[in-house]
């Protein structure tokens, strides 16, 4: 069997991923900071028979990632496919009239060291094998400035630059970086959900785009 992480997994979004990559044959390692949480998520996986394990760890914490990683593959084996959608706290967001050296530099170890952490965990073992996928989803400040998002906004974009560079050097190495940008909010139990983990799979089967940026038009239910 195939091997997936979630990195900042959730029940909203990275479960709608662990569900779909899990019905498709791969076993899914979940990692966040809530064990308590991370536990009901396994139950949850578990019900649909989809084998699952969940690893305790603060993406802000270098060591503890890479515990995480560690006893994932004591556990598993080699990983397929790490996925980073970790999402900051609404507290922690500010206006781009309000941000300031601290709150700017808490959004880039949170979006994009957090991911370089969990990416050097797993791409030495990728390129050996000249095999993997490396998947981030963020929001659409990313890809289109959004004053309200300011601070988290410098830091997804420059984790995109980074996505973009990670495909050039990597597609011809065996291995995909990919990226999905959400343009849209997302209501809890919407389907919308489901349908961007859809796309998730679809791209990581196809190889053929390193981004989709998410609309209310791509994801429409009904």
């Amino acid at each position: 069997m195939k091997n997936i992480v979630i990195v900042g997994v959730g029940p909203g979004l990275g479960m709608s991923i662990a569900k779909k990559f899990g019905k498709n044959g791969f076993r899914v390692a979940l990692i966040a900071r809530n064990e308590e949480k991370l536990n009901q998520l396994v139950i949850e996986l578990e019900q649909l028979g989809i084998e699952a394990a969940s690893f305790q760890a603060d993406i802000l914490n270098k060591d503890q990632i890479s515990l995480a990683f560690a006893t994932i593959k004591e556990k598993y084996g080699f990983i397929d496919v790490v996925e980073y959608s970790p999402t900051p706290s609404i507290d922690t967001v500010t206006n781009a009239l309000d941000v300031t050296e601290e709150n700017a530099l808490y959004q880039f170890q949170f979006n994009v060291l957090g991911a370089i952490s969990s990416i050097r965990e797993v791409l030495p073992d990728m390129l050996d094998k000249q095999s993997g996928a490396l998947l981030f989803t963020t929001g659409g400040a990313a890809v289109n400035p959004v004053p309200m998002m300011g601070n988290v906004g410098i830091a997804v974009s420059g984790l995109r630059n980074y996505i973009f560079n990670l495909n050039s050097e990597l597609k011809d190495k065996g291995i995909y970086a990919g990226h999905i940008s959400i343009g849209i909010w997302m209501q809890p139990n919407s389907g919308v959900q489901d349908k961007i983990a859809d796309i998730w799979y679809d791209m990581y089967t196809k190889r053929d785009r390193v981004e989709e940026f998410i609309t209310e038009d791509k994801v429409r239910i009904g």
